[in-house]
């Protein structure tokens, strides 16, 4: 199966995810319910972006008293 993703929406998740970082090297660790509410982009796009990171090594994901956090990876 093979899946096109228009460059445009590639870009537009590349930017996400740069807020998403900014926003981590700021006030990490975060939940992702907290993360989608403060970036100001559609939730599905930060989601994607968070994807991004991951995959990237960039953000790690940690277990919190109620629900898993994010943050910047330690490199």
């Amino acid at each position: 199966m093979s899946v096109e993703i228009e460059s445009h929406q590639v870009e537009s998740i590349g930017v996400v995810a740069g807020l998403v970082w900014q926003y981590l090297d700021e006030n990490e660790p975060v939940t992702l319910s907290k993360l989608s509410r403060e970036i100001d982009a559609p939730r599905d796009l930060v989601m994607q972006a968070v994807g991004w990171l991951g995959r990237e090594g960039k953000i790690t994901f940690h277990r919190g008293s109620r629900s898993k956090l994010i943050s910047l990876t330690d490199t």
